[in-house]
C-alpha cells in the first residue's frame, strides 16, 4: 500500500503540456478518504499535483483508462486501464501563489498526487480579495468558492454558452449582480444589450432600463438611437436600403453632407468645422428633409416657363377650387406633395414637364418615406429630444445620450431591444456598439473613458446578430480585437455558439460552458478555449442545470462549478412556465397556474389590446382578474 494517501502514480510520458500517468499498484480508483475528506480518484475533470522541488505543477485529468495508454504500450500493457492523461495548466509557488502557464515540465518517474481541499484553497481561496468575485462553488468541493478574476473577466472578454434551460440567463444575472455590488464596486459600468427583455426584472434595483415602450411609473426611460449618429454604411441599410449605382450613392452622400454642413453653419458643434466635416461625422441633420428633397427632385412636375429654371415656385401641384395647392406635402410628417401628371398638348398653352433628374433611387426613397410614417421606427427616425428640425437643430446632443447609456448613477444600463423590428436588429446592435466604442476610444485619456472606468458590454442571445455575414459582427469583431486597450470588455451569451463568428468567439479569454448537447456547438467552444481539455468538454452534454465548466484566463484552473442561483427576485424573465404546478392535493386546493388550475372564463380582449400596443405589460393586477372571474361566475349562477 502507498504510505502517502494522496499518491496517484508516476509520470511515464511527457508530450508538451500533455502527460500520461500510470497509477501506482496500491492506488485504488473510486472513493478515497484523506484527512476526513472524501475524494473521487480518476475522475475526468479532476485535478492532479506534481511536486518539482519547491514548485507544484497542476493539471486537469482529460482521459482515464485504456484510451490513455501510450500507443506503443497498448498491446503489451498488462493493466491497460490504469492510465490517465493530464493537461498541465499552471504551477504553484510557496511564496508567489498560483500562476497559469508552465515554466518547467515533469520528467519520467515524477510522482503525481490527488489535489486535496487544502491545495484547492491555495489555488482558489481568495474570497475576501476584491479582485475576485464569487460565481458559485466547486462541484468537487462544495465548501470552496469558485472565484473569477474581474480584470481578466472584463478586459479579456468572456462567453457564457449553454443550451436552452441549462441556466444560462440565471448565471449571467448572478454574475452581473456580483459585479455591480455597490459596496465593493461603486463605479461599476455595465451595458446590457437585451433583445428579449429578460433582465429588467432581475436587475431593476440596480439598473437604468431603456425601452421603446417604457413604463415610466417604474422609472423606465425611452430608448432612442439617433440616426444621425450612425455612419453612412450603418444608416443606409436601415433607411433606404442598398444603393448599388455609384452615381446614385454619390448623390445621396453629397446631399447628406450638404444638410450636415447647413446644420453646422446654423448651430455650431465644438470639435468639427466645415473643413473637417464628412458624411460620417456625427452631426445632426434632418432625414425628413433629405427624403423630401430627393423625392421632389425625382417626382416633381413643373409648369414650363420659357427661360425659367425648375424650382419649387414652378411646381405643378394639385389645386382646389380656390386655386390653392391641396397637398403641398409635409417633410416632418413624411407626407409627399401631390403633383399633376405631365401634360404636353399642342393646343394647351400651359405645359407640364417631369423633373429632369438623373437619379434612379425612386424605390429606396419611397421605402424611406414609408419608414418615416411608420411608428415602429420612431425610436430611430424621430428620436425624441434628439430629433433634428429641418435646419438640423436638436434639443439634446450625444453627450446627453452617452450620459444615460454609460454615465448613469446605476452601475448597469439595460438597452431593451425587444420592440425593435427584427429586420434591422443586427444593424442597430452594430450601430449602438460602434457609437459606444467610438465615444470611449476618443475619450480614452479622460475620466469618462474606459481606461479609468472600464465598461463591460453584455450581448444577450449573441447568435441572433453575430453571424459573420451580419453588420453587428463588424463592430463586435473590432471590440474583441482592440477593446482591451481602451477598457472595453464584452460578454457573449448564446445558446448556439456555432452560429457566432469564430473570430469573435476565439477572442473570449474566459468561457462559462453550461450544458451543450449539440456536437457542432461543443466543437466551436472547444476550439475557442485556451486550454487543451477535450476530455473536460466531453462532459458538457451531461452537466446539471446551473452547472458550468469555467476555463480561461479569469480562473486559475479550469473548474467545474455549481453556479450560485440568485434569489427569486433576481432571476431573469426566462424561466419555463409550469404545465403542472405541484401543490397540496387537499380538498379545496386551487393551483396558482398550469393545467391543474381551476379553469377561468377567458377574455382575450386585453390580449388583443396588448398585441396592438406592442407591450406585454398589463395594467390589471392579479386582484382585478380575481374580481372579474368572481363577477363572471356570479352572473353565470344567476342565469
Amino acid at each position: 500500500m502507498n504510505s502517502d494517501p494522496t499518491l496517484l502514480g508516476t509520470v511515464e510520458d511527457v508530450s508538451g503540456a500533455s502527460i500520461r500517468i500510470k497509477l501506482a499498484q496500491g492506488t485504488v480508483s473510486g472513493l478515497s478518504f484523506i484527512e476526513g475528506q472524501s475524494y473521487r480518484v480518476g475522475q475526468v475533470g479532476g485535478f492532479v499535483r506534481i511536486p518539482l522541488g519547491f514548485v507544484n505543477l497542476y493539471g486537469v485529468i482529460s482521459q482515464v483508462g485504456a484510451s490513455a495508454v501510450p500507443e506503443r504500450l497498448a498491446e503489451i500493457e498488462e493493466h491497460g486501464n490504469r492510465w490517465m492523461t493530464v493537461q498541465l495548466v499552471g504551477e504553484g509557488h510557496p511564496s508567489a501563489g498560483f500562476d497559469r502557464g508552465i515554466s518547467q515540465f515533469p520528467t519520467v518517474g515524477d510522482s503525481a498526487h490527488i489535489v486535496t481541499e487544502l491545495d484547492l484553497r491555495t489555488i482558489y481561496g481568495r474570497p475576501n480579495d476584491r479582485r475576485y468575485v464569487q460565481v458559485g462553488r466547486l462541484a468537487s468541493a462544495n465548501s470552496i468558492p469558485a472565484l473569477v478574476e474581474i480584470d481578466k473577466l472584463v478586459t479579456r472578454h468572456s462567453a457564457v454558452v449553454g443550451t436552452t434551460g441549462s441556466g444560462k440567463s440565471t448565471t449571467v444575472a448572478g454574475i452581473l449582480t456580483a459585479l455591480s455590488d455597490a459596496e465593493n464596486y461603486p463605479s461599476a459600468r455595465i451595458l446590457v444589450i437585451d433583445i428579449h427583455g429578460e433582465y429588467g426584472k432581475a436587475l431593476a434595483d440596480r439598473a437604468a432600463i431603456f425601452r421603446i415602450n417604457p413604463d415610466t411609473a417604474k422609472g423606465e426611460r425611452a430608448l432612442y438611437i439617433p440616426y444621425w449618429a450612425m455612419t453612412l454604411d450603418e444608416l443606409l441599410p436601415v433607411t433606404v436600403g442598398s444603393i448599388e449605382n455609384g452615381g446614385d450613392r454619390g448623390a445621396v452622400i453629397d446631399k447628406i453632407t450638404e444638410l450636415k454642413l447647413g446644420a453646422l453653419q446654423k448651430s455650431a458643434k465644438p470639435g468639427v468645422s466645415s473643413d473637417s466635416l464628412s458624411v460620417d461625422t456625427p452631426v445632426p441633420f434632418s432625414i425628413h428633409k433629405l427624403w423630401f428633397d430627393l423625392h421632389c427632385e425625382m417626382r416633381a412636375t413643373y409648369y414650363e416657363k420659357q427661360g425659367q429654371p425648375q424650382t419649387r415656385a414652378t411646381w405643378a401641384l394639385e389645386k382646389g377650387a380656390d386655386g390653392r395647392p391641396l397637398h403641398a406635402g409635409d417633410a416632418m410628417r413624411g407626407i409627399p406633395p401631390r403633383f399633376l401628371p405631365p401634360k404636353d398638348n399642342k393646343d394647351d398653352p400651359e405645359k407640364i414637364r417631369l423633373s429632369r433628374s438623373n437619379l434612379g433611387i425612386g424605390r429606396p426613397i419611397d421605402a424611406l418615406g414609408s419608414k418615416l410614417r411608420d411608428p415602429r421606427f420612431d425610436f430611430l427616425l424621430r428620436p425624441g429630444p434628439y430629433t433634428p428640425d429641418e435646419d438640423g437643430r436638436v434639443k439634446q446632443d450625444l453627450d446627453s445620450l452617452l450620459a444615460g447609456w454609460l454615465g448613469d448613477a446605476s452601475p448597469i444600463t439595460i438597452l431593451d431591444l425587444s420592440g425593435i423590428p427584427p429586420m434591422i436588429q443586427s444593424e442597430l446592435v452594430g450601430s449602438v456598439l460602434r457609437i459606444v466604442y467610438d465615444a470611449l476610444f476618443w475619450a480614452r485619456n479622460l475620466p469618462e473613458g474606459g481606461r479609468e472606468r472600464p465598461l463591460l458590454i453584455v450581448l444577450e442571445e449573441a447568435h441572433s446578430y453575430l453571424d459573420p455575414r451580419q453588420i453587428a459582427a463588424v463592430a463586435v469583431r473590432k471590440i474583441a480585437k482592440e477593446g482591451r486597450k481602451y477598457g472595453i470588455g464584452m460578454m457573449l451569451v448564446s445558446q448556439r455558439p456555432a452560429e457566432i463568428d469564430q473570430t469573435i468567439l476565439s477572442q473570449c479569454g474566459t468561457i462559462f460552458a453550461l450544458r451543450l448537447s449539440n456536437s457542432t456547438d461543443r466543437g466551436h467552444v472547444k476550439g475557442a478555449a485556451s486550454d487543451n481539455l477535450e476530455g473536460l468538454f466531453a462532459m458538457l452534454p451531461v452537466l446539471r442545470t446551473g452547472e458550468a465548466i469555467i476555463v480561461g484566463e479569469a480562473v486559475n484552473l479550469p473548474v467545474r462549478t455549481l453556479i450560485d442561483r440568485p434569489d427569486s427576485r433576481r432571476r431573469p424573465d426566462s424561466t419555463d412556465p409550469k404545465v403542472v404546478v405541484p401543490g397540496t392535493e387537499e380538498e379545496g386546493y386551487e393551483s396558482p397556474g398550469g393545467w391543474n388550475q381551476k379553469r377561468d372564463p377567458a377574455d382575450y380582449a386585453e390580449a388583443v389590446e396588448l398585441w396592438r400596443r406592442q407591450n406585454s405589460r398589463s395594467n390589471r393586477t392579479h386582484s382585478d382578474v380575481e374580481v372579474e372571474v368572481a363577477v363572471s361566475e356570479t352572473e353565470g349562477d344567476k342565469a
